[in-house]
């Protein structure tokens, strides 16, 4: 019965180790989401940087991109910076996977 045991917890400290990671390339991604659309709005510096930042806060908010997204738009507009929401959504999925592969090599 421990040949089980140590399958199950060993599944378990899989999952959790692939949980941590993706929530750090999820908090990575909206990072570089935040300094993405720092840049379109004109923002450079420490004041792009403080905005990555609220990105990254935003995505508190509630489970899933959603909270994310209505951030990025919101401001966008409020900047009159044009923008498709598809344009931004392909960009959270590039840096996502941006994300996740510095994650993996340790970046």
């Amino acid at each position: 019965m421990s040949g089980i045991d140590d399958l199950g917890k060993a599944h378990e400290g899989k999952f959790a180790l692939d949980e941590e990671q993706e929530f750090k390339a999820v908090a990575r991604r909206n990072k570089l989401l935040g300094l993405w659309a720092a840049d379109l709005m004109g923002l450079t510096d420490d004041a792009a940087q403080e905005y990555a930042k609220e990105v990254i806060v935003a995505d508190l908010e509630e489970k899933g991109d959603d909270d994310v997204f209505r951030k990025i738009r919101g401001d966008l507009d409020a900047k009159s910076v044009e923008m498709s929401d598809h344009r931004i959504r392909r960009e959270m999925e590039e840096l996502l996977a941006t994300a996740r592969e510095q994650i993996h090599n340790g970046e």
